[in-house]
């Protein structure tokens, strides 16, 4: 089998450097890098957004201990 035929990995971004010189390209590239960020950004809030969920509920379970006089800190 020749290797001529099979593109190597070296050669595949000479290939997609033309893509990104067109107006399309570029804007596919921006819209992939904004997809990018919205999936990290989704992760991270879900994160956040646990922890604020812990926190509240530690915030107010030690908020009714001390309705009742039971100092915990």
């Amino acid at each position: 089998m020749s290797s001529t035929l099979a593109p190597t990995a070296a050669a595949v971004p000479l290939q997609l450097g033309g893509l990104l010189s067109e107006p399309l390209g570029q804007a596919l590239a921006v819209i992939v890098a904004i997809a990018v960020v919205v999936l990290v950004g989704r992760i991270a809030l879900k994160i956040a957004w646990r922890l604020v969920t812990i926190a509240a509920v530690v915030v107010g379970a030690l908020l009714l201990l001390s309705f009742f006089g039971i100092s915990v800190l």
